[in-house]
């Protein structure tokens, strides 16, 4: 007798208890239904979002610090650490320029602020302060200072992954220095306290689905859809961009590991889909580190790189910059020279890095790149008030993308990355579940590739790696 065939409803439920995925896009869904329809209620569901971003940092400082640390020691070079940074910075740099120059070239392409004829004394310039809460963004000798840590436990409390990221080179290549005989039990205990982290994050994870319901709402009733008709030819323009840029990069990936980024973007699908409904790719940072990993990047290579992409590779904000500045500058009429156009990629070179963290830190930049110009109006940078949260999905997708293609480039420059898993893991011959997700050393005691995760349930016999069937064997 055939087995039975659950019921759609059935079906329907399993997937929404077993599947991140589908709960975040239900959630995303009734987050912006909710919004719309009672915005009153919505914007009281704040703390939702919030409250989860809150619990996500504060355990990527503790992660970052364990991944590097044992990513140094079990690779037992440091000058290829070193290495690893120096090429990281490298393709930092060049992405990030290269997306100031997009932006640029799409802004004269298409002018989204031609037409506009915006008095600057009509706009609240008051607001951009109450936005960025009166701060500035540092000069480059703050920002190198401020890396340094000032006290050891300080780094963590105020969640300066910079300066996590030293004090852990500091431990890896102490521990390298005094050798394994001379500190036994520390690596060990740096490792086990690695695995009690990725268990926390596989708890906090469940709240993920609230936490987009939360945002979703409260964007949509703060906002409402009206703006989207106001704005449509810049968000248009900065969408497109984003998508001509990920494009590139989905060709430099190739190029480089000969590995494709749509199938990676599908490996990543559920921290995506949270990164869009939080705007945060903070939110999503300890699991796509895990995932990277993974997915046969090296330890050091995950926990050096994608880190500090976060403070050096943003190349989303990078193109929302450029083309916000050519958008105020045509919405008020003043018509920049090439000489001025190559100013503000200079200027935003700089003042893009080390934004992450500050509040209001695109709009700190924007004042700064038209003071420095001296011919757009600073108040004029409210004019981007109104649609800055809408951009906030093109910024975390391209800064997440990104940050993610920079780690398996680099990787691979390196000699850190295992190549043959990452393409079997992205065409899906290794199946990564969610319950490994969580657990990254819990399969550590069945041995051979079981211990990194791999799902075999379901699969064909030859879909299966040898060391997987042969793990299970007793040992004759």
């Amino acid at each position: 007798m055939p087995p039975s065939v659950p019921s759609l409803p059935r079906r329907v439920a399993r997937i929404l208890r077993t599947s991140l995925f589908a709960q975040v896009a239900c959630a995303l869904v009734l987050g912006i239904v909710v919004g719309k329809l009672w915005p009153d209620v919505a914007t009281d569901l704040q703390p939702l979002g919030d409250g989860f971003t809150r619990l996500i940092k504060t355990i990527i400082s503790p992660l970052v610090f364990c991944v590097v640390v044992v990513g140094i020691a079990k690779a037992g070079d440091l000058k290829a650490f070193g290495r690893i940074g120096l090429k990281a910075l490298i393709w930092f740099e060049v992405a990030s320029t290269l997306a100031l120059i997009i932006g640029l070239l799409a802004a004269n392409l298409v002018q989204p602020g031609s037409g506009m004829n915006v008095d600057p004394s009509t706009l609240d310039a008051s607001a951009v302060d109450a936005k960025t809460g009166g701060g500035s963004l540092p000069t480059t000798t703050e920002f190198v200072v401020n890396a340094i840590p000032t006290s050891f436990i300080g780094a963590f409390a105020e969640n300066e992954l910079l300066q996590v990221l030293i004090l852990a080179c500091l431990v890896g290549a102490a521990l390298l220095h005094l050798g394994h005989t001379k500190v036994p039990k520390v690596l060990p205990a740096i490792e086990q306290a690695q695995e009690i982290i990725f268990a926390v994050v596989g708890f906090i994870m469940r709240l993920a689905p609230i936490a987009v319901f939360g945002a979703m709402a409260v964007l949509i009733g703060n906002y409402g859809l009206g703006v989207i008709e106001t704005y449509a030819k810049l968000i248009i323009l900065c969408y497109a961009a984003a998508a001509l840029f990920i494009a590139l990069l989905a060709i430099a990936l190739k190029m480089v590991t000969g590995l494709s980024l749509w199938k990676f973007l599908r490996y990543i699908r559920e921290e995506m889909l949270l990164a869009l409904g939080t705007a945060s790719t903070e939110s999503v940072m300890p699991r796509v580190m895990l995932k990277l990993r993974k997915a046969g990047a090296r330890d050091d290579a995950v926990g050096l790189v994608l880190p500090t992409g976060y403070s050096f590779n943003l190349d989303g904000a990078s193109l929302y910059l450029s083309i916000g500045t050519l958008f105020i500058a045509q919405a008020v009429g003043v018509d920049l020279s090439l000489g001025e156009q190559v100013t503000v990629v200079l200027v935003l070179m700089l003042t893009s890095k080390g934004m992450a963290g500050i509040p209001g830190s695109a709009f700190l930049a924007l004042s700064a790149t038209a003071s420095s110009l001296g011919a757009i109006p600073a108040g004029a940078v409210a004019l981007l008030l109104g649609v800055d949260r809408i951009m906030d999905s093109m910024r975390v997708v391209t800064n997440l993308l990104g940050n993610c293609v920079a780690v398996f480039a680099v990787s691979r420059w390196e000699g850190a990355l295992d190549l043959e898993r990452a393409k079997k893991v992205l065409d899906r011959e290794i199946v990564i579940s969610e319950e490994d997700d969580e657990d990254d050393e819990g399969g550590k005691d069945n041995g051979g590739e079981a211990a990194d995760g791999v799902d075999v349930k379901g699969l064909p016999v030859a879909a299966v790696p040898a060391q997987v069937s042969d793990a299970k064997e007793p040992a004759s």
